[in-house]
């Protein structure tokens, strides 16, 4: 790589996706100089500091394993016992919901993130790998070369302009979007989603919501506060994380045509809404010990972008790129994913090779991602307080993500030509099923409410998704390694274990709505027969019962 530049890589913005890529650099090439602009200075405060704090598969592996961070994790972080989901909209009586989520650890580890204790660990850490950090510093200017030519980063520090000369660019300033903005690649999409934010002090502990020995046993320790726990309704859900500085993060997260943001834009007004639709919680908020920390709120939180990387040198990363919903916290995943792509095309051009190509087939395998991952958010709020449909859609899509995304990035295999060319057929065909699947929740779920009226009856069970077998395994097979061959193989087992999961689900669907065509689906799963409840167990298809404490 030429050194007629002041740094081989500017990272506009030190938040959690420019510093996990500066060290993701520094770690693969300690030579490489890297300049971080970042208009905080740290130590930020703990606690409330920024919103999205739950990591899921991919990110923690990313954080773990390829940045090398399982230490902090472990020791400064919270264990995460997976998500965990209570249809419970209106109900005081939380036992008596259905509950879906894990008795047990899967094996897979993730974490609860406290962002402003994890990004001041982050910002030691990567001034110790030799990276040059430029905090409390505002970016006042940007000129993109091309052709070649280096680009140019004015920023002020102090009330002093200095300029920076550089032959990457990387825009990782979230939604400011400083280069986002320059080149006048925002996108928005068709997601219509909104979200009201607090933290307060405390952990909210969900075994004090009920004192019925049986609901209690359920889990054994670490137990349900440290899931991240979705309370869930029409329309919308509700998240408690709880962080390792002693406090809990809560949030809505709602359709904006079902739940007008104007209905929560303030605490005062986000915890009317609160003792509407979740008063088990908020009873639990106005114990004693919770004092607020912070209140934010954002419309249209959902938003994707013309191009993300270029072959004169230039990415975006993070929210400054793309940003899907937080329901099952990708973030994380697609900041791995964008900046291991980033680093592959600055290790190529720093050895020699051309970039053009590279960026225009990663940006393509990007937003293909980024796409179907889309498929399971968009116009599905409705579903979210379906207590009969919900379950099977959380399971299905989980079958999705840990057989074809997380497994190719757990693998290495995010940048394998050999690989990616292999799995287009197998991907193609489970993308093609997904969209099917989502279709046919969607209409499952609209013929529910019509015919019940109400799809989140009191219920009293736990769905445990450890104790089915190959979702369990589906998770721990995820730090497998493998040979490309068997790794190939493997997906396309997986694959087929979708195709079976498809066939079951469509036929208890039909089960339930005879009318339903789906021929789509049915199409795609070239006249498969379902063996009755063979993947799931009957419980996972009862019809609902309003008194089953009793039963």
């Amino acid at each position: 790589m030429p050194r007629d530049t002041d740094t081989d890589v500017a990272i506009l913005g030190g938040g959690l996706a420019g510093l996990t890529l500066a060290l993701q650099l520094a770690r693969r090439d300690p030579t490489l100089r890297i300049a971080v602009i970042e208009r905080h200075r740290h130590p930020v405060r703990e606690g409330a500091f920024k919103v999205g704090e739950s990591t899921v598969e991919i990110g923690a592996h990313y954080f773990a394993h390829v940045l090398g961070l399982q230490e902090h994790l472990d020791t400064e972080q919270l264990r995460k016992f997976g998500f965990r989901f209570f249809f419970s909209d209106g109900k005081t009586d939380i036992d008596r919901c259905t509950e879906l989520g894990v008795s047990r650890l899967l094996p897979a580890t993730s974490w609860q993130i406290d962002r402003g204790r994890f990004e001041n660990f982050l910002t030691d850490h990567v001034r110790a790998h030799g990276v040059t950090l430029h905090e409390g510093s505002m970016v006042r200017g940007i000129d993109v070369g091309s052709g070649g030519a280096a680009h140019a980063v004015r920023f002020e520090t102090d009330g002093e302009t200095r300029e920076l000369t550089a032959r990457w660019l990387v825009d990782a300033t979230g939604r400011a979007g400083v280069l986002k903005r320059k080149l006048g690649l925002a996108e928005s999409n068709d997601h219509d989603a909104n979200s009201a934010w607090w933290r307060v002090s405390g952990h909210i502990d969900p075994r004090t919501w009920s004192d019925d020995a049986a609901w209690l046993d359920r889990c054994v320790p670490p137990d349900r506060w440290r899931s991240t726990n979705h309370m869930c309704g029409e329309g919308y859900w509700f998240w408690l994380i709880p962080l390792s500085s002693d406090q809990h993060s809560l949030g809505i997260v709602c359709d904006g045509a079902l739940h007008p943001l104007d209905t929560m834009n303030t605490h005062e007004k986000a915890m009317t809404w609160l003792r509407k639709h979740q008063p088990r919680v908020a009873a639990s908020l106005d114990e004693p010990g919770h004092a607020l920390q912070d209140f934010g709120f954002l419309r249209h939180f959902s938003h994707g972008a013309k191009q993300v990387f270029s072959g004169d040198r230039w990415a975006l990363t993070g929210e400054a790129g793309v940003f899907l919903d937080p329901f099952y916290s990708p973030g994380s995943d697609f900041i791995a994913i964008s900046n291991t792509y980033i680093c592959e095309m600055i290790n190529a051009d720093r050895a020699g090779q051309p970039v053009n190509g590279m960026a225009a087939l990663y940006q393509q395998l990007y937003f293909s991602f980024y796409e179907n991952t889309m498929t399971l958010f968009r116009g599905q709020y409705r579903l979210f307080g379906d207590a009969q449909v919900m379950p099977l859609k959380v399971i299905w899509d989980y079958t999705y993500y840990w057989s074809l995304l997380a497994p190719l990035f757990f693998s290495g295999n995010l940048t394998s030509l050999q690989v990616l060319g292999a799995l287009r057929p197998l991907f193609g065909r489970a993308n093609a099923l997904n969209l099917g699947m989502q279709a046919l929740l969607r209409e499952w779920g609209e013929r529910n409410s019509a015919a019940d009226g109400d799809t989140a009856p009191a219920d009293d069970r736990l769905l445990d998704q450890y104790r089915i077998g190959w979702f369990h395994e589906l998770n721990r097979q995820l730090t497998d390694t493998l040979a490309p061959d068997a790794f190939i193989a493997r997906v396309g087992v997986d694959v087929e274990r979708m195709h079976e999961l498809a066939a079951e689900l469509l036929a208890h669907a039909r089960n339930r709505h005879p009318g339903i065509e789906a021929s789509a689906l049915e199409a795609l799963l070239a006249g498969r027969t379902a063996a009755a409840s063979a993947l799931l167990g009957a419980a996972w298809y009862a019809e609902p019962v309003e008194d089953s404490l009793t039963a």
